[in-house]
């Protein structure tokens, strides 16, 4: 019996040069797509915005992105290519942005994920995310928002549940969009 190939996910720095990348995946999986020019705005706000990509084998196969204000941190949209969801792109992505907040001094993270999308809701609440209101008619399909919360996320418990969540990734991650 052999064994599994392992895996590398590279995570890097969003650049313009991936964005046609991000685009086509932007376009799978949300209705109405973020577009180049918004993109392009939130990458020249390098004092507030962290954006991420996840590569395989050189190909983009999901982004994250955070906005930090003060001690809280905003995950602004985070996608994998329909292709390789359930392998642990989402898992690496939210590492990433934890990381990335907590170098930026946030305390506390917060985004916003669709009623209907089960499986992003399984991933936050793994990473302690608890839903603490609703924004009703929120997206443009007038469905309705949760709105999520990590409170703590400077704290050894947080720390603990992020070394608990890596040490299940199989594979390795290179994460260069910290450095």
């Amino acid at each position: 019996m052999g064994t599994a190939p392992v895996t590398i996910v590279q995570l890097v720095p969003m650049r313009r040069r991936h964005l046609r990348s991000v685009l086509r995946i932007e376009s799978k999986v949300y209705p109405r797509p973020w577009t180049l020019t918004l993109f392009l705005t939130e990458l020249g706000i390098r004092s507030s915005r962290h954006y991420v990509v996840a590569r395989l084998d050189g190909s983009v196969v999901g982004y994250a992105g955070l906005m930090t204000s003060a001690e809280e941190a905003h995950v602004t949209n985070i996608a994998v290519d329909p292709a390789w969801q359930n392998h642990q792109i989402g898992s690496r992505l939210l590492l990433n942005l934890n990381r990335a907040a907590l170098a930026r001094g946030a305390r506390d993270m917060t985004l916003e994920v669709r009623v209907s999308n089960a499986a992003a809701q399984h991933l936050y609440r793994k990473f302690g995310f608890e839903t603490e209101g609703v924004r009703r008619r929120y997206y443009e399909s007038r469905e309705d928002a949760l709105v999520m919360w990590v409170r703590g996320i400077d704290t050894e418990e947080h720390a603990a549940r992020l070394a608990a969540i890596e040490s299940a990734i199989v594979g390795a991650t290179v994460d260069e969009a910290l450095r």
